[in-house]
């Protein structure tokens, strides 16, 4: 952990100084142009984005749900990270959290009655496997026939999404009166606590920091990480060095959809407490863009997954305090996503303004010199 610590706030993590200040333009020229926004609509942006801030850090409830926020979308952007290190691009983390979802509400349910110190590690595993069992199936056909994951991953969301709402709207359909669809419900022994009273934040944060340490080990100081990123970089050479790089890239995936599995077990035990065909509202393409915005590094994820957090947590403050539409967040959002997309040629224009400005103070000390 102290390790972890030092990388973050020392100059020993190797960050590119030129990419940080390429976001953090980014973000403030988005700013920028979400303030003229409001203008335009006849709204204050200092109020708005006060609003913004305050709701999402200026009481309990608002850091709880921040914090809550960004849970999900640091574990799904981690799950997005380990595969595409290893060269894998997994579209397919919302079918897989599905079905980790599914899996840990069925397990939950009928371990109704056992001790929760049994019955939790259980449903954990059981979420774990399902997503990575999943994830396994498009990894295997990309490393044995070459099949494109992408698509394979994109058709496999939609299958196994239709396949779980299915199965809670029929043969897995509770039989409580008053609800409309969805699984039995889990043992009220199972739930994680809420950690803030009226928060949607639970014990589930301490399961993601561990998970998110552990990513980033693994990534960062093992072996086997480096053989994952060589992989990913040039995966031809790393397969004639030796490395055994259709086992990497399956096993990357099955870690990836494993941790997706996890996402939905958090939402099953965490809020809903039984499997709902709401279970997630596209969580997983939230933390692809978090994932990909930070070139899948574990701890700029994290990071910048508050950032976002406390975008969409503080949007209905904004609505509510100040009138602003949440809707206006959204196009917000989009200008910072566009801006961190075009990160590239931000880099690209300021190292050539730099590099214009060496070349002209070379060429006044040159021509000093002569004369």
């Amino acid at each position: 952990m102290r390790e972890f610590l030092n990388e973050l706030f020392t100059k020993r993590y190797k960050y590119d100084f030129s990419y940080i200040l390429s976001l953090s333009i980014s973000i403030l020229l988005a700013l920028i142009l979400g303030a003229v926004i409001m203008l335009i609509l006849g709204y204050n942006p200092i109020e708005g984005y006060g609003a913004l801030i305050k709701g999402a850090f200026g009481s309990p409830r608002g850091i709880g749900d921040t914090l809550a926020k960004t849970v999900t979308l640091a574990m799904t952007g981690l799950a997005m990270a380990v595969a595409a290190k290893a060269g894998m691009f997994n579209v397919g983390g919302e079918g897989q959290l599905f079905l980790g979802a599914m899996a840990a509400a069925i397990v939950g349910a009928e371990l109704t009655g056992v001790s929760p110190i049994i019955a939790i590690p259980l449903c954990l595993l059981a979420a774990m496997a399902a997503g990575g069992a999943y994830a396994s199936i498009p990894a295997v056909l990309k490393v044995r026939l070459g099949v494109n994951e992408v698509i394979t991953t994109i058709m496999m969301n939609s299958i196994a999404i239709y396949l779980c709402v299915y199965l809670s709207n029929g043969p897995l359909k509770t039989t409580e009166r008053g609800i409309a669809s969805g699984t039995q419900a889990i043992d009220p022994e199972f739930k994680f606590t809420r950690l803030i009273t009226s928060s949607t934040l639970t014990q589930s944060i301490f399961i993601a920091a561990v998970i998110a340490l552990v990513v980033w080990y693994f990534m960062s100081k093992t072996a086997q990480g480096y053989e994952q990123r060589l992989t990913g970089q040039n995966y031809e050479f790393s397969r004639y060095s030796g490395f055994k790089t259709n086992r990497i890239a399956i096993i990357s995936m099955i870690i990836s959809g494993a941790i997706c599995g996890l996402v939905g077990m958090f939402e099953v035990f965490g809020i809903h407490g039984r499997f709902i065909e709401s279970i997630s509202k596209e969580f997983y393409f939230d933390g692809m863009l978090v994932a990909m915005i930070m070139r899948y590094n574990p701890i700029g994820i994290v990071v910048i997954s508050i950032f976002f957090a406390a975008l969409k947590m503080g949007s209905t403050a904004m609505e509510m305090k100040v009138g602003i539409s949440s809707e206006l967040i959204l196009v917000v959002q989009s200008i910072i996503i566009f801006f961190m997309a075009a990160e590239n040629g931000i880099s690209r224009i300021l190292k050539e303004k730099a590099a214009i400005r060496k070349a002209k103070r070379e060429y006044l000390a040159a021509k000093a010199g002569n004369v």
